[in-house]
């Protein structure tokens, strides 16, 4: 799903940073119907929203989770907050951490950027939604 749409250089030629590449691309895999326009919104959460704090790639994910498991507003159920534990800690004891900086100086090559790193919160947010939410 959205992870082999990573493994396969999505999002590389338009230039998309950590949280575009988890946005559109989970647009495209999840059929989630976003336009451009709501699109735009992943833009500053790149690279730790730029400061080098919690990874771009998981602060989409959370979005996607926002997107699929919210109804009106997150006060009406306490699953997003449930999932959005369960996506951080399970991210968290995979790659060690979840904050830009130290994800970059452990898994981040001149030649595959940050793909690693990305790849792995699709497989995160693919196994969960494909638990809490399958798409047919």
């Amino acid at each position: 799903m959205l992870s082999t749409l990573l493994e396969q250089g999505y999002g590389e030629i338009e230039d998309f940073n950590c949280a575009e590449k988890i946005l559109y691309g989970a647009n495209q895999a999840y059929n989630l119907g976003l336009d451009d326009q709501a699109l735009k919104i992943a833009a500053g959460f790149g690279g730790g929203m730029a400061i080098g704090s919690v990874c771009g790639a998981l602060t989409a994910s959370v979005m996607v989770l926002g997107l699929l498991f919210v109804k009106k507003k997150a006060h009406e159920s306490s699953k997003i907050k449930t999932l959005t534990q369960e996506l951080f800690n399970a991210y968290r004891k995979e790659m060690k951490d979840i904050h830009c900086g130290p994800l970059k100086a452990k898994h981040r090559t001149e030649e595959l950027k940050c793909k690693n790193v990305i790849v792995k919160a699709a497989e995160i947010l693919d196994r969960m939604i494909a638990r809490e939410y399958p798409i047919a």
